[in-house]
């Protein structure tokens, strides 16, 4: 029996490790074939600058990085109230058997593939735009609408699960005093749950920074810095996904550099979430 477990301890371990090595020679290769071009332009004159022209040899990824800054705000202003605020009626409000539903309902959006939500918006957003607000129709509010409702998963599970962790003897000691279900809500178990919310709001923010099929299809992919709302846009995913099949030399070299930039992004919004999700514990 303990021979039996050992081969089984042993055979967990090895396939922890193979997708640790997996991961790690991804990172390697990334690196790899991005740092010649860093080295060569400098990390500072690669990410502050503002021209894309790899057939000039201008490699400036400045108006990407504004970009998907701009993409992610305009998701976050749609995501989390809305997914907030419905992770707040599941958890407080509704009747068990309605939240479960409404909560499964949810998560099968994240089931649904990226390029059916930038069909959709596509078809329907993107002339919506155009007709009643102006600008060609592509453009960073698209975009942002189009991965506002794509993270929603994220941030109502999390916050759902959250808001389920507050004991419940701090809602029975407010409702003891007096309050009303909604102070008791605002006062004791949002607060209690605020550093969960904030994990959250990082994690979808990662999402939202790292997603690429439906924000080609949405936002324009202009390689210009923007303005407004209403202008096209390119993202530093949208960026790598354009271009690399038919990018070769120092293009090629630029776009794996460009990918070096993002997973950096990724990296510190996740290392983030985890601090905050140790204070929370804490």
């Amino acid at each position: 029996m303990r021979r039996g477990e050992t081969l089984v301890q042993w055979s967990l371990a090895i396939v922890a490790l193979s997708a640790i090595a997996v991961l790690a020679l991804i990172i390697i290769f990334i690196f790899k074939e991005g740092s010649p071009i860093i080295a060569r332009l400098g990390m500072v004159q690669f990410i502050t600058g503002t021209k894309w022209s790899p057939t000039r040899g201008m490699f400036g990824i400045l108006p990407m990085i504004v970009g998907s800054v701009w993409v992610t705000l305009g998701a976050l202003l749609i995501g989390v109230p809305i997914g907030l605020a419905t992770a707040i009626f599941l958890a407080e409000m509704a009747p068990s058997g309605t939240s479960q539903i409404l909560k499964s309902a949810i998560q099968l959006l994240a089931g649904i593939p990226s390029v059916v939500f930038g069909f959709i918006g596509l078809v329907i957003l993107v002339p919506l735009i155009r007709q009643w607000l102006g600008g060609p129709g592509f453009s960073v509010l698209a975009a942002g609408i189009v991965l506002g409702i794509m993270i929603l998963p994220t941030i109502v599970s999390v916050c759902y699960d959250v808001l389920k962790a507050v004991p419940q003897a701090y809602r029975e000691g407010m409702l003891a005093l007096g309050a009303t279900r909604w102070q008791t809500i605002k006062m004791v178990v949002l607060p209690a749950a605020r550093p969960g919310i904030i994990a959250a709001v990082i994690l979808g923010m990662g999402r939202a920074v790292g997603e690429t099929m439906a924000v080609i299809m949405v936002a324009g992919n202009a390689t210009r810095i923007p303005v407004s709302p209403l202008e096209p846009v390119r993202t530093l995913t949208s960026n790598i996904a354009l271009e690399m099949g038919y990018a070769v030399g120092e293009h090629r070299e630029a776009l794996f550099a460009t990918g070096i930039v993002l997973f950096i992004i990724i990296a510190l919004l996740n290392t983030l979430a985890r601090l905050v999700a140790r204070v929370e514990k804490v």
